[in-house]
This record gives structure tokens, C-alpha cells and sequence, in this order.
């Protein structure tokens, strides 16, 4: 008899043994079990489905870096900010109860005032196509032209590898325009360019409509003089510091795109310049071009970016020589001299993935900082061109598509005074005793253009770089806690289980093995 204690005979039950989940092969059909890791098998499952063209679309505007998946936030989280930051906009999302769980969660984090749509879906409704019925029957019980100009629909990941169909809704209900977008996290690297796809989306909606007929004034009205769209977020004081510069050249800021409300979406297209201050918006410029519009990259920070900026926003709409001479004349005088007032001291390393860092680190340099790294998740356009060439000159290592890898060998080799990047970069950085920024929050939300730009940096810079004494006093005092798997105070020794860890490395070989051999054929 067992001296064991037992409450029923739930261990007697026979266990049915299965086969290995890594002997399966996703179908157009069968994708619901796997994660938002599994990029490449959630690929080759929408490419099943029928949405080759639409993933060889993606490929050429954002083409992939030294990783295959995303390692920042949901690239979704980007076309559904821009979605809850336009007026009379409704938001639908299509995927797994837990991404858009996360979604949710985040965007509210991030300020959302308004509910996200849910169309919930389950193995029987997504095999069978009843998935895009719902979302049809959902679309058209929201379609209030008294609430609504527009709603949009965005397939997750599994969604789009099961080949839902968005683009069979109708493009309007009820005098409501209806905009389907796939935005999967194995088509789309950053959430930064998610923007994008939902931007050029919503302008080439627009474009049409424009090209149809005559269609609403903004609500401000149009403005006095010819306009220059302004293209990817920015802090909200930098688009009337850039209305300044231009009044010279007898230009005016345009809207900004993404845009808060469906009118600014025409006005921006009757724009006389595109300035693609963000330089990832690959389909919204496509759309821009296709109105006509000529596109200048760059934007006009510090001083060196504000003298080009301005000259070649001055050729573009076809100025005089004279005008763009007032038009510097009137602001580099007092960028040198915010410049030389605010000066920041010290070696900094540069990374993130909102596509700005080349502006931050051209304003970190003419401040007087010494930015040997610039590493961005996006990617190289003719847009950032102009940065890049201006860096290099300067001696800056500038890595497009980095890695979380590419920024923290590089901060750890540099060891600078201050690294500013994502949050695991930051973490390691604090962790060496080096301060650290994050990018996204508090570089990335501060003015950056003109004369307010110059000087919005030192004052946060200069006192997180005053901070290596706190540092280094921190360190110390954490010495001998463990890191890692060692973390925390130990009566005895931790249980690594190595032989689990040379399990699972061995499983991680055999499937790039195999990865490799399905390659070759």
C-alpha cells in the first residue's frame, strides 16, 4: 500500500500521446496555434492563402533587415494609433484574442480616448470563411455617417495568413468609407512603418475621391498661401516653428500626416511640397508622387540641416536664390545661437526605432556631443540620404535596420556617457553603470526643429550624463547580487538545469537545419 496521499484518480487516467508540433506544417487553414514569432511558417501560410502579391508589395517598401520578425512592440500598435488619433474614425481589429488584448491595452497606455472594435474568430469560423462574414456584418453595423467618416478594418497576423479577404468589403457604407489593411507582424519590421500602411492606405482613398470630384474644404479652410505637407509625427510645436521658416519663401505648413481627420488627408494632397521629415513612408509618398507633389527629405534641424533643408524646399517649389537666402538669413542666426547657449558635453550612442534618430543625432553634434553610433530599426530611403551622408562626414557608424544585438555591442564597446535607445538598451546600459535615455518617450517627445529645437536637448541630456556619480554608486551597491540566471541573494546554488538548456539548443539546430534544406530545394 502507498503511503501516498491521493484525492481522486485523476493520475490513473491514460494519456493520449501526440506526434511533435514541430513535424506539422502550417496550411492556409491551420495558422491559429502559432505565434507572432513564427514569421517565416505565417508567411509561407499567407502566400497559401493567395497574398503573395500583397507580401512581395511589402517586401519592396519595407524590406527586411539581418532579423526576420520585429523586435519592438506589435507593428500593428502603429496603424492603430493613427487610427484612435483621427476624429470620426472607428477601429476594428481581426486577430487573436491575446494580440488584440496587448493592442488594446497598449494604446490606451498611450492615451487612447475611444474603444477598439473586436471581431472575435475561432478555428471553425476561420477555416470555414465565416471570419470575414463577421467582420462584414460588423462593419456594417457600425456604419453611422452620424459618428463616422471612416472605419478601419486591420487584419493581425493570423487573419492575413488565413487569406481574409478585406479587400471584398465595400469601399464605402452608408456614406461611410470602409479601409482594409493587413498589418502582419512577418510583413511589416517596425511598427513605425505600420503608419505608413494605413497613411498611404487612407491617402490613396483620398486621391481617388479627389479624382472623381469636387470634395470638403478642411474645417480651418484653405490656407492663403501654397502649402508644404509635412510627413510622419512630430512634437506638436515643431509644425508652427516650420510655418515660420517658410514664411519667407511665401510657403505655409500643411497638414501633417497621419492626420487627426479625413479632411487634412485632402489638403495635404493639394500640398505644393511633401517634406518626408519621417523618411520610412514609403506608400504615402508613392501616393504623393502619384498626385504630383515633389518630395524633400530630411527636416530643417540644427543649423547645417536647416540651411539645406530650407534650400531645397526653395528648389522644389521653384524659388529665388534671393528668397532662400531670407528665408536662412531670417532663422540660423538664432539656431547658432540657441546652439551655442545649450551646449552638451560628452559621448552619447544613439538607437531606436521611431525613425528620427538621424535628426536627433545631427542636433546632438551641432550641440557639441561626440555620437560615434547611430543605430535605427528603419530603414535607408532617398529620404535619409542627406542624414546619413552628413553623419558619416562627421565619423558616425550609421546601421540601418539594427538590431537590439547592433545597439548594445555597440554601446558596451563605446562605453559612452550616455546611451539613449529602446528599453532593453537602456537596461543593459544601467546595468554597466553607464546613464541611460529612452528614446521613445523622452528624446522622441521634444521639439526638434528651428530655434526651440536647438536647446530642447541639453537640459535633459546634461543632467542624465550628470548622473554617472548615482550610476556607479548603484553599481556598487548591487555588487555581488548575481545577474542572470544568478540574480538575487542565494542560500545555495540556483538549479540551472544546463542539460534542459542543451535540449532546447539542440532542437533550435535541428530547425535551422532544416530551414536551410527547405531553402536548397
Amino acid at each position: 500500500m502507498s503511503d501516498r496521499v491521493t484525492y481522486d484518480a485523476a493520475d490513473e487516467v491514460e494519456v493520449t500521446t501526440g506526434h511533435p508540433r514541430e513535424a506539422e506544417m502550417p496550411t492556409a487553414t491551420g495558422v491559429d496555434g502559432l505565434g507572432c514569432h513564427s514569421g517565416s511558417e505565417m508567411e509561407k501560410a499567407a502566400r497559401m492563402a493567395g497574398n503573395s502579391e500583397m507580401l512581395d508589395k511589402f517586401a519592396a517598401d519595407y524590406p527586411q533587415g539581418p532579423h526576420d520578425k520585429p523586435q519592438s512592440m506589435c507593428p500593428a500598435f502603429g496603424s492603430l494609433r493613427v487610427g484612435l488619433r483621427m476624429r470620426r474614425v472607428a477601429t476594428v481589429l481581426s486577430g487573436s484574442a491575446c494580440c488584440v488584448y496587448g493592442l488594446t491595452f497598449v494604446s490606451h497606455f498611450y492615451g487612447a480616448r475611444r474603444s477598439v472594435g473586436y471581431v472575435p474568430f475561432n478555428s471553425e469560423t476561420l477555416v470555414t470563411g465565416k471570419l470575414f462574414e463577421d467582420i462584414r456584418e460588423s462593419v456594417h453595423d457600425l456604419a453611422d455617417p452620424e459618428k463616422y467618416d471612416a472605419i478601419v478594418v486591420t487584419n493581425l497576423c493570423v487573419p492575413t495568413a488565413s487569406g481574409v479577404p478585406l479587400r471584398l468589403l465595400p469601399d464605402e457604407i452608408n456614406g461611410v468609407r470602409i479601409v482594409g489593411i493587413d498589418v502582419p507582424g512577418f510583413g511589416i519590421p517596425t511598427h513605425a512603418e505600420a503608419k505608413d500602411v494605413l497613411a498611404g492606405a487612407m491617402l490613396k482613398y483620398a486621391r481617388e475621391e479627389i479624382e472623381a470630384g469636387p470634395v470638403a474644404a478642411p474645417v480651418g479652410g484653405k490656407s492663403d498661401r501654397p502649402t508644404v505637407a509635412l510627413l510622419g509625427e512630430m512634437f506638436p510645436a515643431d509644425p508652427m516653428m516650420i510655418g515660420q521658416m517658410l514664411a519667407p519663401l511665401g510657403l505655409a505648413a500643411g497638414p501633417v500626416v497621419p492626420c487627426r481627420e479625413w479632411r487634412e488627408l485632402y489638403a495635404a494632397l493639394d500640398s505644393a511640397v511633401v517634406a518626408a521629415v519621417h523618411p520610412f513612408y514609403t506608400s504615402a509618398v508613392r501616393e504623393f508622387q502619384a498626385a504630383g507633389r515633389p518630395v524633400v527629405g530630411s527636416a530643417p534641424v540644427g543649423r547645417d540641416g536647416t540651411a539645406e533643408w530650407l534650400a531645397n524646399i526653395g528648389a522644389a517649389y521653384g524659388c529665388s536664390a534671393e528668397q532662400v537666402a531670407e528665408a536662412q538669413n531670417a532663422i540660423l542666426p538664432a539656431i547658432s545661437g540657441a546652439l551655442a547657449a545649450t551646449p552638451i558635453k560628452g559621448t552619447i550612442t544613439l538607437s531606436g526605432y521611431e525613425g528620427s534618430e538621424l535628426l536627433v543625432a545631427r542636433l546632438l553634434i551641432e550641440s557639441g556631443a561626440e555620437v560615434p553610433y547611430v543605430g535605427t530599426a528603419c530603414p535607408r530611403t532617398p529620404w535619409n540620404a542627406d542624414d546619413q551622408a552628413w553623419l558619416e562626414a562627421k565619423g558616425v557608424k550609421v546601421k540601418f535596420r539594427a538590431s537590439l544585438e547592433d545597439d548594445c555591442a555597440a554601446m558596451e564597446a563605446v562605453t559612452p556617457d550616455l546611451a539613449i535607445g529602446t528599453t532593453p538598451v537602456v537596461q543593459k546600459a544601467k546595468e554597466l553603470g553607464i546613464p541611460g535615455l529612452y528614446f521613445t518617450n523622452l528624446i522622441s517627445a521634444r521639439p526638434l526643429m528651428g530655434v526651440a529645437g536647438a536647446g530642447s536637448l541639453a537640459e535633459v541630456i546634461n543632467a542624465a550624463i550628470a548622473n554617472k556619480g548615482r550610476m556607479d554608486h548603484m553599481k556598487a551597491f548591487f555588487e555581488g547580487v548575481g545577474a542572470g540566471d544568478t540574480a538575487g541573494v542565494w542560500e545555495g546554488a540556483p538549479n540551472l538545469r544546463p542539460d534542459f538548456r542543451a535540449q532546447n539548443a539542440k532542437k533550435l539546430e535541428r530547425q535551422a537545419k532544416a530551414a536551410k534544406a527547405a531553402e536548397m530545394i
